[in-house]
């Protein structure tokens, strides 16, 4: 077999969609509303959901329901 190890034993990651990822930061900002994006990050990293930092921001940024008041 031609393929490395590592690659071979690599689980390949699941990719959230947009929505998935607003409906679960909408129900984190319910639960503790004075979380901002980056404690919003790690309880999605948390529940198994692997988001980049800058997209948390501008889901926060685009949609005023998924962040603190």
């Amino acid at each position: 077999m031609s393929l490395p190890r590592s690659t071979f034993y690599d689980a390949p990651s699941l990719k959230a969609d947009d929505a998935e990822i607003i409906a679960n930061m909408i129900t984190i900002c319910d639960e503790f509303e004075t979380y901002g994006y980056r404690r919003v990050g790690a309880e999605l990293r948390h529940r198994g959901i692997l988001v980049n930092s800058k997209k948390i921001r501008r889901l926060m940024r685009e949609r005023p329901a998924a962040q603190a008041p």
